[in-house]
């Protein structure tokens, strides 16, 4: 079965005007018109935050909204690129729902955003007849040549996250750090060591303790976002073997 968002009503076309406050995103529209819209991004974005680009928004037209727009995403070079993290996060619990990914096909329920510790939720808590399982997942939208990378910005609570993924499989749980690709022009993942040495270092030490690591590449189109392939990933230390 096919897994996939599909975007009603339909997303609007514009172009990127420039993306400032972290939140916001100015966009001018076919008839000449600007609007802001919400940019559901905390990262850098380098590598698809290029003004001029199409972009693709989203209508919102609750009135509790300040604004109506959000920013879903951007045409690169060599494609769509996603820019909605939440995406990623809704793909995944359907791609586990409908039996999408052979790592976690043994979980019939899926339960969001888990109180694990006092002051950490992670995404997913997955259970079935062969226990339980926490997940966290990452958007990905860095890319350079055809490899992925994240993050594209220093992230302490990324790293939170990876520390509490290491607590838990001490205890006997299983977890999964799931990076989910955004983009298509991509066919490798590697931690960004010259951008987050921290998280890196962080990542193969919750790799060596039992934290699963997948990636899994998300088709991004203007009408819906699709679960894709899993990609290769490699976790190795550049600074190391340099």
């Amino acid at each position: 079965m096919e897994v996939e968002i599909k975007f009603h009503p339909p997303l609007r076309e514009g172009v990127l005007l420039r993306r400032y406050k972290r939140f916001l995103a100015d966009v001018r529209f076919p008839d000449g018109t600007v609007t802001t819209a919400v940019c559901p991004n905390t990262g850098s974005m380098r590598s698809c935050c290029e003004p001029g680009r199409p972009v693709m928004l989203s209508h919102h037209p609750e009135t509790t909204r300040r604004y109506a727009y959000t920013w879903e995403m951007i045409r690169m070079e060599r494609g769509w690129v996603g820019v909605n993290t939440s995406i990623p996060n809704n793909l995944t619990a359907l791609a586990v729902k409908y039996g999408a990914i052979p790592e976690l096909i043994s979980y019939t329920s899926v339960r969001r955003e888990i109180p694990t510790s006092r002051h950490t939720r992670l995404d997913l808590l997955l259970e079935g007849p062969i226990g339980t399982c926490y997940v966290e997942i990452k958007n990905v939208s860095l890319c350079e040549g055809e490899v992925a990378y994240f993050p594209d910005a220093v992230t302490e609570r990324g790293a939170k996250h990876l520390d509490e993924l290491v607590r838990l499989s001490r205890q006997g749980h299983k977890t999964v750090m799931m990076f989910v690709v955004q983009r298509e022009d991509c066919s490798l993942f590697k931690p960004a060591d010259a951008i987050d040495p921290d998280y890196g270092k962080k990542l193969r030490e919750a790799a060596a303790a039992g934290v699963e690591i997948l990636v899994y590449q998300a088709l991004v189109s203007p009408t819906s976002v699709r679960w894709g392939r899993c990609l290769p990933k490699d976790l190795t230390d550049v600074f190391r073997t340099s």
